[in-house]
């Protein structure tokens, strides 16, 4: 058993310092060993050998980041149902009920986020309802 701090830690040191030379022999062996052919293919930005089209710095939907925001809310509630399940006979009634409220919140939240539209992807529909809201406006 170990007695001092620098006792605990060392081979925690030795795994990093090995961790360290194995990535550096594997990039250093590769720059020695690999292959250098040069040509017009290798050179293009993409692996695939197409020439890019259009502008790099093109605006992305607002729509992509309100279902990545909603793709993460709902993983959170995930992990949140993992741990209670794994207690849940121990939380007893209180627990469930809890949880029953957690699960009500993140429902009203989807069905909110369903009545805005976010989940809805096609463009006449999403046409239509810009219209609508110049209409109420």
């Amino acid at each position: 058993m170990p007695t001092t701090y620098a006792e605990t830690y060392f081979p925690l040191l030795i795994q990093i310092l090995i961790a360290l030379a194995v990535a550096g022999g594997m990039i250093g062996a590769s720059a020695f060993v690999g292959r250098k052919i040069k040509d017009r293919v290798k050179n293009s930005p993409y692996e695939s050998g197409m020439e890019p089209v259009g502008n790099a710095r093109e605006r992305y939907s607002v729509k992509f980041y309100l279902v990545a925001m909603v793709f993460i809310l709902f993983d959170i509630e995930a992990i949140f149902l993992y741990p209670w399940a794994v207690v849940y006979r121990e939380l007893r009634l209180f627990g469930f009920f809890e949880m029953l409220l957690f699960i009500a919140l993140v429902l009203c939240g989807f069905f909110y986020i369903w009545k805005k539209g976010v989940l809805d992807w096609s463009t006449e529909a999403h046409g239509e309802r810009e219209q609508e809201n110049k209409r109420v406006a």
